[in-house]
């Protein structure tokens, strides 16, 4: 007979299931990290001084780990680069990669650390899992020897990837997942040869996850939620929050009520590159969320979510985004409008000079309507109705359709488009609306302090989206955030692959 310590890991793994399995919710925990960074260096460190680094990581990451276990969570997500940190050279990151097999090998590290060489990250993953009886969801470096049979093989003659790994309750490898959209500054990591469509299943619904970049793209995000049907998708990421909008709890939120899914999104802290925000995101709004600017302090996050949200009665209906907007005519006044900036897309604007009125702006194939009414109308504050219809980005260039309601930084018209974080116009209400060319629209509501506003607006079936019935704190931005992944040009750095 096995000694009863032994047994503990499994009694509370069943548990752990049996207490999924009595309820059509789940608890759910994310984890913003502070990331202890390593010294800028070029050329690798020893690999003693890289699992130092690594551990003083995972050291605050299993506080959290513990904590969310012990107030009943069954996941919790961890950030991207959360381990190492993200200052590296192709060459000084590789003391800090393991080899992560396929998940089909049935393994279980803190039971078997040494079977796939020296995995000592996955082996501390894997018994934090275990030991807390949790899912564990972390960003770590995978590496993939290969020689010159391989003709994309790099020259220094292995593959080495941004990775995701999730071990189950028992510290079991569920999940492995390649990041695919590579931001421009990942020159460390190598792109997978194609798109990973990784899902899983577990007691309290069927999981996806991918990482950070790639939540802007078709592949894997939209192919996870419409053709392989998840329920959740575990997010890590280490977001730099771009005003006015892309911060992390904005796009996110967004983009958790456009696809219709729950978001487990985990952000790196770090104040001097603008990484924070990190929350639990559903389709009716943020059940949890938290954006700290001012400190360098790590937060965990909890809440009870739909297993099955799709199956949900308060599951929000289908949305025909251009419906309202294309049975109207144009609102007068469209003439009066110059072009901004927000960074280097050119937006349409129209300054609202009134406290209330109808307003119609157009750029290439989209029309934007609103209506609204301000609380009251200020001299200092300037408000504008804005459209953008094409291709973003330098290096990587994809297209969007964006209609927002939008804060100017100042009086002066010229710098509408600016990031501001502070507002002192509440509206009673405002209706927001565009002739959308696609079904992937993300809808935005953003306060001032850079807060979200949950509950206090609503997407009607027809695509509008409306406020209910005002603002309860001043307005940054309502936008409507649309993308036509079919119009978006190839990644240039994945053309050669």
């Amino acid at each position: 007979m096995l000694p009863s310590q032994a047994l503990l890991p499994a009694v509370l793994f069943a548990l752990a299931a049996l207490r999924a399995l009595a309820s059509d919710t789940f608890l759910a925990a994310v984890y913003e990290h502070a990331v202890i960074l390593p010294h800028a260096t070029q050329e690798p460190v020893p690999a003693s001084d890289a699992l130092a680094l690594m551990n003083r990581n995972m050291d605050v990451l299993e506080g959290a780990i513990k904590e969310a276990a012990q107030q009943g969570a069954h996941i919790i997500v961890t950030p991207e680069d959360g381990i190492y940190g993200w200052r590296f050279t192709r060459e000084s990151i590789y003391p800090y990669l393991e080899d992560v097999p396929d998940p089909a090998v049935n393994w279980i590290p803190c039971t078997d650390p040494s079977r796939f060489g020296p995995t000592p990250v996955q082996e501390r993953l894997s018994c934090m899992a275990r030991n807390n009886s949790i899912y564990v969801v972390a960003n770590i470096g995978d590496k993939k020897l290969c020689d010159s049979s391989d003709p994309s093989c790099p020259k220094d003659g292995r593959y080495q990837y941004n990775t995701d790994v999730v071990f189950d309750a028992q510290g079991k490898l569920v999940a492995r997942y390649h990041k695919y959209n590579l931001f421009r500054s990942e020159t460390q990591f190598d792109y997978p040869k194609e798109p990973e469509a990784v899902t899983f299943e577990t007691p309290f619904g069927k999981f996806g996850i991918f990482t950070c970049f790639d939540i802007l793209f078709y592949e894997p995000a939209v192919v996870l939620v419409n053709k392989m049907q998840v329920d959740t998708v575990l997010f890590p990421t280490a977001w730099m929050n771009v005003l006015p909008f892309l911060t992390a709890i904005e796009f996110h939120s967004a983009w958790a009520m456009g696809m219709g899914v729950n978001l487990l999104s985990a952000n790196t802290h770090n104040t001097t590159s603008a990484m924070t925000g990190s929350g639990l995101f559903t389709p009716e709004g943020p059940a949890a969320y938290h954006y700290d600017s001012a400190t360098e302090e790590g937060r965990l996050l909890l809440a009870e979510l739909s297993a099955r949200p799709r199956l949900s009665p308060t599951y929000p209906p289908a949305v025909n985004w251009s419906l309202h907007a294309t049975s109207i005519e144009k609102f007068p006044g469209e003439n009066n409008t110059f072009s901004g900036a927000v960074r280097k897309d050119i937006f349409t604007f129209r300054e609202l000079r009134h406290k209330d009125g109808n307003y119609t702006v157009c750029q290439g194939d989209l029309c934007c309507h609103l209506v609204y009414q301000m609380s009251n109308k200020r001299r200092d504050e300037v408000y504008v109705l804005g459209a953008f219809d094409g291709l973003h980005g330098s290096l990587i260039k994809y297209h969007w359709q964006i209609c927002t309601l939008l804060k100017c930084p100042s009086t002066n018209l010229s710098t509408c488009g600016q990031p501001v974080e502070t507002a002192q116009t509440k509206f009673d209400m405002f209706s927001l609306s565009g002739t959308f060319g696609t079904s992937y629209v993300f809808p935005e509501v953003l306060y001032s302090g850079v807060q979200l506003a949950p509950g206090e607006f609503e997407v009607l079936r027809d695509g509008r989206l409306k406020s209910k019935p005002g603002t309860s704190k001043p307005l940054i931005t309502g936008t409507l955030f649309g993308r036509l992944y079919e119009k978006d040009q190839p990644h240039p750095l994945r053309i050669s692959l």
